[in-house]
């Protein structure tokens, strides 16, 4: 078993022992870090999500486009479209403005959660997260 692995087990442990969310929910993930990408994926997989992935905000728009995601799991801070005109473009489009958006981000200034929150984000959880956290929120999201 990986570091990783070994620490969300140990933050599962820790937790109701409820795993799993319904499967029919579609959850992406953007992130521009292979690192911090993956962990997302992982404890995704680890709570039965269905879920898809990009590392940049225009490869995002456009699986969003074809698979109509029920929840996205959003950095603020990446290459060609940052967070906050990704949220923009997404509210603006009649088709992806309902879609649930929160952003997981270093940005962790009361400022920058602000900022975030009004930019169109549904709400934030800050890295680095607590695995329990992250559930709580996709359990409010995907229930």
């Amino acid at each position: 078993m990986t570091y990783l692995e070994q620490t969300v087990d140990m933050e599962l442990s820790r937790g109701s022992g409820q795993t799993n969310i319904d499967k029919q929910r579609l959850v992406l993930a953007v992130d521009d870090n292979e690192d911090n990408l993956m962990l997302i994926t992982f404890v995704l997989e680890l709570f039965g999500c269905s879920f898809i992935s990009a590392s940049d905000g225009q490869t995002a728009l456009a699986l969003i486009q074809d698979n109509h995601p029920d929840l996205i799991l959003l950095d603020i801070m990446l290459p060609d479209l940052d967070g906050i005109e990704f949220v923009s473009r997404l509210r603006q489009n009649p088709r992806t403005n309902m879609i649930p958006v929160i952003a997981v981000t270093a940005m962790a200034r009361t400022e920058d959660r602000d900022r975030i929150l009004s930019a169109g984000c549904n709400d934030y959880i800050s890295k680095p997260y607590i695995v329990d956290d992250l559930e709580a929120l996709l359990r409010r999201y995907l229930s």
